[in-house]
């Protein structure tokens, strides 16, 4: 009985064991220090294992590294904290490269009116003309270009000044560029000399499109009839006056005939002559010399400013530019026109100054090239490097412009293309002064090829430059008044003159754009000014706008005149600011320079 009612053995444990569930890091914490039934592990689990090192990549030693020919140059620690961690990406503001300022004084009463013209001097009279020599004014010298200003009451800012001209305001002889030995008339539209070569350029330069002028010997080589021995005669050995005329550009020295360096592009009055580089060339038929009395006319023709900036920047693909169009659409963003000009009183006049581009090395070793090398010892870097000037040159300055060329003219009638193919101008083909402050890379808007004339011991010319030449060619020969009809006009009326056929001359003049026709220089003189007050107006603008984050309280008459000139662009949001520069901390006198008289 006993045995039916004795109770079932119970087991120490249940039957049933709850699983355990997966603990992250988190839940440790909560894990009691001794162990139990349900935790029998419970000490291992709670210790923390420890980290896996990772195995270290083996490095050679040094001394491996160097037999090897390995670069051992030690570079430097990287940032850990940069470079483990993702930064937000900043956008960096865009450069502007802004013209160079300096902080002057307010400008004096006589700064505001017209700046006098040169003092003229008559010297000698010659092919019923007088000749005079011009004194009181500044010669472009030393690598420094000046320019006439005037003080502006509408220019407030730290700028205060503009540029202007003296009289005569046309296009002419400039009288800062030419040499001190140079003579002019009255008009600035004729030049002689009583010394050697001595070169004068104009005030207006081509960039783009068809120029021309005309040159007329006033004094040189005499003609056939008048003595037939003297037309094949070098110049050393014959008495009287010589003229050389072409296309300069600014880096040409002026003590020098055109034609002398690669700056320039000039013929010879003696046997027609071309001269590049100084090494004279048969051009004209027969060896005929240009004589007094003769008109030369000479035509230029540069490609757009656009396919220049394809060859200067290496872009320029001769497979895809096959052909260059001189009346681009304009782009939407001009380039950037930098004048880095400071104001300087001399003699009493103020003017602008500027650094002068110089001349490249690799431009003046053509004059003196290096002797060749052996063919074994040339390589394909030799030999591009000592290739003729090209578009692909791999030295900029050596670069050529696709579709220019020089045509030359005589009284009227072509004599054929002395010249094609004309260096570059824009920068880098053109180099800033080797000067503390000088800034490469930057056009001020005057570069470009300029007409010149250079003259020899008595040697005279005069230049036209339009609208009404001596002996204008076809393309450039228009009809007067109402006979140049529009070859876009419809006719108004059945007649029979209306529905005439047009002169197809007249209306290529019409149907061309404005740098596709020919046109004379003379329009360029007011391009120039148009250009001139455009380029104030900015400068004017952005000074302005410099002096109100400079001086916020500044009223704009002379308050910004006499505050600091900082850097302070940036924090404006208008990015880095190059050359602004400080001249003798704010109120600065303007500086006064003296030139030796030669």
């Amino acid at each position: 009985m006993a045995s039916e009612t004795s109770p079932i053995p119970r087991s120490a444990t249940p039957s049933l064991i709850p699983q355990k569930r997966p603990m992250n890091l988190d839940d440790e914490q909560h894990i009691p220090a001794v162990s139990s039934p349900l935790n029998p592990d419970a000490p291992i689990s709670r210790a923390r294992k420890a980290p896996v090192r990772e195995q270290r990549e083996k490095k050679e030693s040094l001394k491996k590294r160097e037999a090897k020919g390995v670069d051992t140059t030690r570079s430097s620690t990287p940032d850990t904290q940069t470079s483990t961690k993702k930064s937000k990406k900043v956008e960096k503001l865009p450069d502007i490269v802004r013209p160079a300022r300096w902080i002057t004084k307010p400008p004096d009463p006589s700064d505001f009116n017209a700046p006098r013209e040169p003092t003229f001097v008559p010297v000698l009279s010659k092919a019923n003309r007088e000749f005079n020599e011009c004194f009181e004014h500044i010669s472009n010298k030393k690598a420094f270009r000046y320019t006439n200003c005037i003080a502006d009451p509408e220019f407030l800012s730290t700028h205060w000044f503009r540029q202007t001209d003296t009289e005569p305001f046309q296009p002419r002889f400039s009288f800062q560029e030419a040499s001190s030995h140079i003579l002019f008339d009255s008009a600035g539209r004729s030049v002689t000399t009583e010394k050697g070569f001595r070169m004068a350029r104009a005030n207006v330069c081509a960039r783009e499109g068809r120029w021309y002028y005309e040159c007329k010997i006033l004094s040189g080589v005499k003609p056939p009839t008048q003595d037939p021995s003297l037309i094949h005669q070098d110049p050393s050995s014959v008495g009287g006056g010589h003229v050389r005329f072409g296309w300069s550009r600014r880096e040409a020295n002026l003590d020098t005939p055109v034609g002398f360096d690669a700056y320039s592009y000039g013929l010879r009055d003696v046997s027609g002559q071309k001269v590049h580089l100084s090494r004279p060339k048969d051009f004209a038929p027969s060896n005929e010399s240009f004589c007094e009395g003769d008109v030369i006319g000479l035509e230029l023709t540069l490609p757009s400013l656009a396919l220049h900036r394809k060859v200067v920047e290496g872009s320029y693909n001769k497979a895809v530019d096959i052909s260059d169009d001189l009346d681009p659409h304009p782009a939407a963003e001009a380039p950037d026109i930098v004048r880095d000009r400071v104001p300087i009183r001399y003699k009493g006049v103020v003017y602008f100054e500027q650094f002068e581009y110089s001349s490249a090395k690799d431009l003046e070793d053509l004059m003196n090239p290096a002797p060749s090398l052996s063919n074994a010892a040339v390589t394909a870097k030799d030999a591009a490097a000592t290739a003729p000037p090209n578009p692909n040159h791999p030295s900029v300055p050596l670069r050529t412009l696709p579709f220019s060329s020089i045509k030359v003219y005589k009284n009227g009638k072509l004599l054929g293309t002395p010249y094609t193919d004309l260096l570059a101008f824009l920068p880098p083909a053109s180099k800033a002064a080797t000067k503390e402050g000088a800034r490469d890379g930057l056009d001020d808007g005057m570069l470009g090829y300029f007409p010149a004339i250079s003259v020899f011991r008595g040697g005279a010319a005069e230049v036209n430059f339009g609208p009404d030449f001596w002996c204008p060619p076809s393309d450039l020969a228009v009809p007067d008044g109402d006979d140049v009809d529009d070859a876009n006009d419809i006719p108004m009326n059945d007649s029979a003159s209306a529905l005439a056929p047009k002169d197809p001359k007249t209306q290529k003049q019409h149907l061309q754009g404005k740098n596709s026709r020919l046109r004379g220089m003379g329009e360029r003189y007011t391009e120039q000014i148009a250009e001139d007050i455009v380029y104030d107006l900015i400068d004017e603008v952005d000074f302005w706008m410099l002096d109100a984050i400079e001086n916020p309280d500044a009223t704009g008459t002379n308050g910004a005149a006499t505050q600091q000139a900082r850097s302070a662009s940036a924090a404006a949001g208008m990015g880095t600011v190059e050359g602004l520069t400080e001249l003798g901390g704010g109120g600065g006198e303007i500086k006064e320079i003296v030139q030796e008289e030669e």
